[in-house]
């Protein structure tokens, strides 16, 4: 079957900035038109530390490469093929490295080495200290997402279904599992998660599957999502977030399905809620984020007692991953504008605008610093206080 790959829901919220006004009359107002942004109290600073460029950024192709902390420094890549260990403390770039080739996914990090990988499927282990490729193994299928490693296998997840393991010191591949893939997909795949020996990764069929890291046996399968509708677009279930494992549960969000909790030693889903995301889901303060493709930046109870905010305020402006930090969440719009709810209850606490055409990457954070990696390929520290 042909499958046909889509950027189809990102393209719809990114494009909406570009809606022009007139178009519209007052009695025929467009429903899905980005809401104005009003001014807030600011109880919140937001002061910028230090900001360094990483190559061209996300390039043109909607990826989402993906910075990581590891230790005093982050690194981070380009679709380019730039690869930059940066100071976490002064931004200052410690090594950089030219692949000589287009990135679509990373980046990964396990021990003293680095994992991208490329739109022609190729991964490339990297030396954490300078950048040297240390091995590089082909698979078929656009590399979307950050491979992940414990130290003995690297898993990849590739847009064509796959989830691979690979041996971590030679990069020969050790097992392949396909998925079923849906006519229509979202541009995208979700990050693997590992647990110990377990490795959890999310499909576009809108299922959750878990596997055994060393063999790549299935130790179960959750349903997240169950297509409906009667055209492909209506039946797109993808997930394509990150998702977010906490003690003994993992959270994750379908487009067109549900926001639910999996029990990860059986894999039966302890709650769920109907929303429709591919942004990803986060947690903190016993919440569990989740913005909905309306825009609505959701707060849901962990233990699954229902709905503690909602922040409707930011309609239809292609939010980013919510991320915590602080006390307070962080999402980014398609217009580059940051902003800040209270984890509390959602109300707004401030807003900067850090420009770089939004930024599709999830955030990172660390205490009261939030890190931002735009689209265009600036990489910026935030620190976050309250005002006196």
């Amino acid at each position: 079957m042909l499958r046909v790959f889509l950027g189809l829901v990102l393209l719809s919220q990114l494009a909406a900035c570009s809606t022009i006004g007139g178009w519209f009359s007052s009695d025929d107002e467009d429903p899905t038109a980005p809401a104005e942004l009003v001014d807030i109290d600011e109880t919140v600073k937001i002061r910028k530390l230090w900001s360094v460029g990483i190559g061209d950024g996300q390039g043109d192709g909607l990826y989402k490469l993906q910075p990581v902390i590891d230790g005093d420094r982050i690194y981070a890549a380009s679709t380019d093929g730039e690869v930059y260990a940066i100071s976490r403390e002064r931004g200052k770039k410690l090594w950089d490295a030219d692949l000589d080739m287009s990135l679509s996914g990373g980046v990964g990090v396990s021990g003293d080495a680095l994992f991208v990988g490329s739109s022609d499927g190729t991964v490339l282990k990297l030396s954490a200290d300078g950048g040297d490729i240390l091995w590089s193994a082909r698979l078929h299928g656009e590399v979307l997402a950050p491979p992940q490693s414990n130290g003995r296998v690297v898993v990849v997840q590739t847009y064509d279904g796959k989830l691979q393991g690979l041996d971590f010191d030679s990069g020969e591949r050790l097992w392949t599992y396909d998925s079923d893939v849906p006519v229509l997909t979202i541009r995208g795949t979700s990050t693997p998660v590992i647990n110990g020996d377990a490795v959890y990764a999310g499909f576009a069929n809108g299922r959750v599957v878990a596997f055994d890291i060393d063999s790549g046996g299935i130790l179960w399968e959750a349903r997240v999502a169950i297509p409906q509708g009667r055209s492909e677009i209506d039946r797109m279930v993808d997930i394509d977030g990150s998702m977010a494992l906490v003690g003994s549960e993992l959270f994750a969000a379908s487009y067109h399905g549900r926001l639910v909790a999996i029990d990860v030693a059986s894999g039966r889903r302890t709650w769920q809620k109907d929303i429709s995301s591919w942004s990803g889901v986060s947690q903190g303060f016993n919440n569990v984020y989740v913005a909905d493709e309306d825009g609505t930046l959701n707060a849901f109870y962990r233990n699954g007692q229902g709905l503690r905010w909602q922040q409707g305020a930011l309609a239809y402006r292609g939010l980013s991953r919510p991320t915590p930090v602080s006390s307070y969440v962080a999402v980014v719009d398609f217009d580059g504008y940051l902003h800040l709810v209270s984890q509390v209850d959602g109300e707004f606490v401030g807003r900067d605008h850090i420009g770089g055409d939004g930024a599709r990457a999830d955030m990172l954070s660390d205490g009261n610093v939030l890190y931002v990696f735009t689209n265009k390929g600036t990489l910026a520290a935030y620190e976050v206080s309250a005002r006196n």
